[in-house]
């Protein structure tokens, strides 16, 4: 089947976010044998998709279809998959090839995911990255059982959420750090406990709440801001997990770093082909299927159609607490 789309297109660099503007061009796609053609439903926007069309991505090809997560019902691949709700993210999508933020995505068919029956396509499209970095992480580094304390450094964010809904589904404690005064924003299978780092020195109260052991695993959201506290309060034999950064020089201490036995994990889910991460996302599916693990929830004012993608792309780069997703017939 050959079917033409409407797809948003990068055709060159922007010079800053506010100058990311992508065109609406009709684009022909063919899958292949070993392919499926999604008619998309729901698209997320990831700080990676605007950040890759401003040139902060190198390895970003122009011109292309940005877009990363998706969810939809195949219409055209092998005949057991025919008419069956997907859900899919990807670390090459829309960053090397064109990808999701369009009406129709061809992609392997090994990538895609069936999607739980509880949970709608506008909710699937919004699992993605976040959860794929978290649970990413966690793989990387060991996953977290009973008997852990897992701290989570940028707790509210949305890879945050999804590592404190992973983590606790799977019977670790919790321990999230926020930047200023407020509680979980997330759901998760046991309490958090919340330390506020404008309220005094973080690794002090991490320390003082595991009774001076510190934590097993450490998952640094953010990059150098938390880099110091996170070392701090990183148990002996500890794991840091570390996705991001601000500025990408920090001190290290090799002494402190040999002596604790510490390992740290690097997690860059753009390495991840769409296969790659299809195996990711189906370990989360049980979690999504019974209800342990949830969807973030996509408010009305959160959905764009595809002709406001400016709009949507800004709100994204504006730190927007809401999952921002495209519905491409709207």
């Amino acid at each position: 089947m050959t079917i033409t789309a409407i797809s948003l297109r990068l055709n060159a660099k922007a010079a800053d976010a506010a100058s990311v503007k992508p065109a609406i061009e009709m684009r022909e796609l063919t899958p292949g044998p070993a392919d499926v053609l999604v008619e998309i439903h729901a698209a997320a926007v990831n700080p990676s998709d605007v950040k890759a069309a401003i040139g902060m991505m190198p390895y970003a090809v122009f011109p292309r279809t940005p877009g990363r997560d998706y969810a939809g019902v195949v219409i055209d691949g092998p005949a057991h998959m025919l008419g069956t709700q997907v859900f899919g993210s990807s670390g090459d999508l829309g960053i090397r090839r064109d990808g999701t933020h369009a009406t129709h995505l061809v992609v392997e068919a090994e990538a895609v995911v069936v999607k739980p029956a509880g949970i709608s396509l506008d909710e699937a499209a919004g699992i993605g990255v976040p959860f794929v970095t978290a649970l990413e992480g966690f793989r990387r580094a060991g996953l977290p059982n009973q008997g852990d304390t897992v701290l989570i450094m940028g707790l509210n964010g949305k890879v945050g959420q999804a590592a404190a809904q992973i983590a606790t589904w799977r019977g670790a404690r919790v321990i999230g750090v926020v930047r200023r005064a407020e509680p979980y924003a997330g759901h998760a299978s046991a309490e958090i406990t919340v330390v506020d780092s404008s309220a005094g020195d973080v690794a002090t109260a991490v320390r003082t709440l595991t009774e001076g052991r510190g934590c097993t695993i450490v998952f640094n959201t953010v990059g150098d801001p938390y880099y110091q506290d996170a070392h701090k309060s990183t148990a002996v034999l500890g794991r840091q997990i570390l996705i991001s950064a601000v500025d990408k020089i920090v001190s290290f201490n090799i002494f402190e770093f040999y002596r604790g036995r510490h390992t740290y994990v690097g997690i860059d889910t753009l390495a991840l082909s769409s296969a790659e991460t299809g195996d990711v996302l189906r370990e989360l599916v049980p979690g999504f299927a019974d209800g342990s693990l949830r969807p973030f929830p996509i408010q009305p004012d959160a959905i764009f159609p595809l002709a406001d993608a400016a709009a949507a792309y800004r709100m994204v780069l504006g730190s927007s607490r809401d999952r921002i997703i495209f519905n491409p017939k709207g």
